[in-house]
């Protein structure tokens, strides 16, 4: 795992602590001995907390310094491995090779949602709209949680941009963005026999480029970036693996 990548697995880790002891952020700030600015940038993985100011989180929290540095959050988020990026970025393909060889099912978040409305994703959005389609994608995550064990969960483009949902996302499993130019996803969802992006769209592809422009500052708070643009899937799935280090 990277800098930054520790940095947020750590933070995450003191603020379920935090919520989990029923602290709020100005008073586990006072406990310790720091600025609730401190301590919220500590929390989002901004911050790089000395060894000094650790110790009086940990304090404050009643826990071990060994349990907000050690690989006991690691774990307990190991066994659920969550598929983001844009459309066409291969979730759907690199899912299942990944949820066969780590010997987990595979789980298309959006096919939960349409069990859990009744509705395709299309009726979802025509009928009841884009906040309807946030609730249920909420929903359904929390039932896949619900269920425990090891699971490989392929969730929707769009979830980066529902802010809770997202971050619940990734406090909960260990992240991987599967990244690809812009090109490559525009061409393989057309691959995919849909026509979708080209119809009544002539800039469709520079529409696709700013998207994903947008969306990359959501995607990169991810764990683990793997670039599905120069690999093929079976080594796309190989290097997930051990960045995960399984």
């Amino acid at each position: 795992m990277d800098t930054e990548g520790i940095l947020r697995s750590l933070g995450r880790r003191i603020r379920e602590r935090r919520e989990a002891e029923g602290h709020t952020l100005a008073a586990l700030a006072r406990e310790a001995g720091v600025s609730r600015r401190y301590l919220t940038d500590t929390e989002s993985g901004r911050a790089n907390p000395s060894v000094l100011v650790l110790a009086q989180l940990a304090r404050a929290l009643g826990c071990t310094m060994a349990d907000l540095l050690g690989q006991d959050g690691l774990r307990r988020t190991s066994e659920r491995i969550a598929l983001v990026g844009l459309r066409g970025a291969g979730k759907s393909t690199i899912g299942p090779k990944l949820a066969l060889a780590l010997e987990a099912p595979f789980i298309e978040l959006d096919e939960r949602i349409e069990q859990l409305a009744g509705l395709s994703l299309a009726e979802i959005f025509d009928l009841h709209g884009t906040s309807a389609y946030e609730r249920f994608q909420a929903e359904a995550l929390e039932e896949v949680l619900a269920q425990g064990g090891r699971a490989v969960i392929a969730t929707g483009g769009s979830m980066v941009t529902h802010a809770e949902t997202y971050e619940r996302l990734l406090s909960t499993c260990r992240t991987v963005w599967l990244r690809a130019p812009g090109d490559v996803h525009f061409n393989r969802v057309l691959a995919q026999g849909d026509g979708r992006p080209m119809r009544n769209h002539p800039r469709a592809m520079d529409e696709l480029e700013a998207l994903l422009d947008k969306r990359t500052p959501l995607y990169s708070q991810a764990e683990i970036t793997i670039d599905t643009g120069v690999f093929n899937p079976d080594e796309v799935v190989k290097a997930i693996e051990s960045a995960l280090g399984v």
